[in-house]
């Protein structure tokens, strides 16, 4: 082989270096911004309408992509009631819980209650798939959590009624994402992703927005711009978007590089929404963040593992 063939390669090879590095963090920034995005689309739309919305403002992209690349959108008959499952707690009952938590918590703060989520799947993983839980991923837990309650604090959250109402949905809706990964990792694996997201998107954006017609009689006329463009963008870029590259990074990158989206993203989210609503991000608040981040990575990637004692 000549020096310049090598000489070719070796640029392809740093040119798709480059550029998978680039969609790793256009992923991270699209997911990072999701929150504040919420958080502007519930200023003056109720939270179901609003989750309704986002979903069917993403619906017909989903229905295209499904179609360029020639993928049903329906799920086996076998797996109906894993498809109930996925339309209710994977995207109709969460994203409802995040709307409606962001009403009373701050953007950066829910990302970060969110990226709780990893130590959810590792608990559920030990439940359902009976996976290892090593000692390393116990302390990764305990510093996460100990660095949230501190971070909780230091945000001067007096947890009312309705501030913890909103925490605690946030974290519910973590919980069940979370067990929505780990019954898909047991029930769905052999379900395409396409075929995953997309009826399930539509179905739950069209009953989330009926029940929010229903329960929330919303006054679309009263919707500010603000709003609107903030849905449009959820339902856009953070939902199509962020799945199609997300989708894209899948057959390049490790699943376990990959999760690690889930703990740079609300990096993005704190840093976007501490300069949106005007809060000072303090040294404490980031060493916080920086602890709850670590331990939670942690349970990722646990010690023992990288020693070769697993």
């Amino acid at each position: 082989m000549s020096i310049q063939t090598l000489a070719s390669k070796s640029r392809q090879t740093r040119r798709a270096a480059l550029i998978t590095t680039a969609l790793f963090l256009v992923v991270c920034l699209s997911w990072g911004t999701t929150w504040l995005g919420i958080k502007i689309a519930v200023e003056s739309v109720p939270p179901l309408t609003a989750a309704g919305l986002r979903f069917l403002i993403a619906f017909p992209l989903f229905l295209l992509f499904a179609r360029l690349r020639r993928e049903s959108i329906l799920f086996p008959c076998q797996h109906l009631a894993f498809f109930v499952f996925v339309t209710l707690g994977y995207f109709s009952v969460p994203y409802y819980l995040l709307n409606f938590g962001e009403q009373y918590v701050a953007s950066g703060l829910t990302a970060l209650l969110f990226s709780s989520m990893p130590v959810f799947i590792l608990i559920f993983s030990a439940i359902f798939l009976k996976e290892r839980i090593y000692a390393s991923q116990v302390l990764g837990i305990a510093v996460g959590f100990g660095s949230l309650f501190m971070i909780i604090r230091s945000q001067g959250l007096h947890l009312d009624y309705s501030e913890l109402s909103g925490v605690l949905a946030i974290l519910l809706a973590a919980v069940l994402h979370a067990l929505s990964y780990v019954i898909t990792k047991k029930q769905g694996a052999d379900i395409g992703v396409i075929t995953f997201n997309t009826l399930p998107i539509g179905i739950a954006g069209l009953g989330l927005f009926v029940a929010g017609l229903l329960m929330e009689h919303p006054n679309l006329s009263v919707v500010t711009t603000r709003s609107w463009a903030a849905l449009a963008y959820l339902g856009l870029v953070a939902s199509v978007g962020g799945f199609i590259v997300y989708f894209f990074l899948l057959k390049r990158l490790s699943p376990v590089v990959l999760s690690f989206v889930f703990i740079i993203f609300p990096v993005f989210a704190v840093i976007i929404g501490a300069w949106y609503e005007g809060v000072d991000v303090s040294r404490k608040l980031i060493g916080f963040t920086a602890l709850l981040l670590a331990g939670f990575a942690i349970t990722k990637l646990p010690i023992e593992k990288l020693l070769g004692r697993g």
